[in-house]
């Protein structure tokens, strides 16, 4: 990463830190506290209590250290959660190959990244309020676009097809989150969730107002949810079928 002419990123020093661009403080607030430590902890707690249970005081207590000493290495809560989030993504997967197709990168890809936050559902809930700088974000990112190197698409449509597919990849996992939620609420399994709520369509619902719900209510559609990856198949096939459409023509 190219820093600026005063030797700085304009990055906090954390993340700084991360990218090792700094060295750890020469003399810390405990021994063996480190700025990995904070963050492994950090996840820890959001894995175990969701993300609202991160504080900086939840955290010092996990660790057995005092709220201030962790500001020596983290300066605000936004800052770790872009640590945290960067754990929860872990490096990506190698490659791509150099002969392999555009599309087989781009889904491994997209199923790769599914699988790094299905493991941390907690991490679609972290708002995004920058683009990637961290260094496995980053890393992530450089994959993505090597996947795309031979399309004849420009840099910037590859960088858009990224954020596409990014974005489709986290509303699957967050919506999928959300419905686990609530199940564990109602006690219902995801079948029975679905049944109540289409026979509640029926209710709801006429022939005459809402033609086309009644047509997927007679077909049998809104009563059994599919396989728990059908939808994101669905999803991103159609999304690299437009793709596709774009590199056609240039191929």
């Amino acid at each position: 990463m190219a820093t600026e002419a005063n030797g700085g990123t304009g990055l906090p020093t954390s993340i700084e830190a991360a990218w090792g661009l700094r060295e750890r403080p020469a003399k810390g607030p405990r021994p063996g506290l480190t700025l990995p430590r904070i963050v492994d902890a950090a996840v820890k707690l959001a894995a175990a209590d969701g993300l609202g249970a991160v504080s900086m005081s939840r955290v010092a207590a996990e660790l057995g250290v005092s709220t201030m000493s962790l500001y020596r290495y983290v300066s605000a809560k936004d800052e770790l959660l872009l640590l945290m989030e960067d754990a929860a993504y872990g490096p990506p997967p190698s490659g791509p190959g150099a002969d392999e197709h555009w599309r087989t990168g781009m889904s491994g890809w997209a199923w790769a990244l599914r699988g790094a936050l299905i493991r941390n559902p907690w991490a679609v809930r972290i708002p995004i309020s920058t683009p990637p700088c961290t260094p496995n974000s980053v890393a992530w990112m450089e994959h993505g676009l090597a996947c795309l190197r031979d399309t004849g698409l420009g840099e910037g449509a590859k960088i858009s097809i990224l954020m596409l597919v990014s974005g489709f990849v986290r509303n699957e996992v967050r919506l999928a989150a959300d419905l686990q939620d609530a199940a564990r609420r109602s006690g219902n399994s995801p079948e029975q969730s679905m049944s109540a709520w289409a026979r509640l369509l029926e209710k709801l619902t006429d022939a005459e107002r809402y033609p086309a719900v009644t047509a997927a209510l007679r077909a049998g559609e809104l009563y059994t949810p599919g396989g728990p990856d059908d939808e994101f198949i669905f999803g991103l096939d159609r999304i690299l079928d437009g793709v596709e459409a774009l590199v056609t023509p240039r191929g």
